[in-house]
């Protein structure tokens, strides 16, 4: 199984810049060595199964829980059976086409 999800967590009762939360997420992310990507808008994690995927979201509110009083939390989710590597896979796919209607004049 793969499970890649999309989320957003900051706290917003510390003003403008939150980076410094977000920071402690990402470095717990990277400390479980999870494939992930950062963009300026969310985080993208693949795991094995949903229940890791909860657990990565969980921990990162315990991150923030102890020193923010309002955290803000958007995700998404896609499950699939099948291999990992999928966070790879589609982008690989996107840019094959792009690469082949280039290729072809389109």
């Amino acid at each position: 199984m793969s499970v890649i999800v999309q989320f957003a967590m900051f706290p917003t009762d510390k003003g403008i810049s939150v980076s410094q939360y977000v920071s402690r997420i990402i470095e717990m992310i990277r400390n479980e060595g999870l494939n992930h990507q950062l963009t300026p808008m969310a985080t993208i994690v693949e795991t094995d199964n949903l229940d890791e995927a909860l657990e990565v979201i969980n921990k990162a509110y315990r991150l923030l829980e102890p020193d923010c009083s309002r955290v803000y939390l958007s995700a998404n989710f896609d499950i699939k059976t099948g291999q990992m590597g999928r966070m790879e896979q589609k982008v690989k796919s996107v840019e094959d086409k792009i690469k082949k209607r280039k290729e072809v004049g389109f």
